[in-house]
């Protein structure tokens, strides 16, 4: 697989660190960080990366609202968002896919099996 690089906007450092060290565990994945999603937006203009881990559930501007912004921007339209959220009621996924996400993985999820779900939801071929 090609190296990629994933931007995970999140509020909790925890859920960050285990995020990042399933991507160590992904050969050429590179993951970067944000904890707000004024500061994802931001990283996502720059960085332009290949797909984006969002939280639902965040102070200020929560994550519909930062997938809002996403996609208002010629910047950052044709980036795939994925909800990784502890927002499981099936009402909650409609909302997501309605939104425009390309998923949505639920917490707590399995580490072991994250980024092949994230592979899934995309279309990108696996290591194994």
């Amino acid at each position: 697989m090609s190296s990629k690089l994933i931007l995970f906007i999140d509020d909790e450092e925890d859920i960050q660190t285990l995020v990042s060290f399933c991507f160590d565990l992904e050969i050429g994945w590179q993951l970067i960080t944000a904890s707000s999603g004024e500061k994802g937006i931001a990283l996502a203009t720059v960085k332009q990366p290949d797909a984006i881990l969002l939280d639902a559930m965040m102070p200020e501007l929560d994550g519909l609202q930062t997938l809002e912004l996403l996609q208002k921007s010629p910047k950052t339209r044709h980036i795939p968002v994925i909800f990784i959220t502890a927002k499981a009621q099936a009402s909650d996924r409609r909302i997501f896919y309605n939104a425009g996400a390309k998923g949505v993985i639920v917490k707590p999820f399995d580490s072991l099996t994250l980024t092949s779900q994230i592979s899934g939801f995309l279309g990108w071929e696996t290591n194994d």
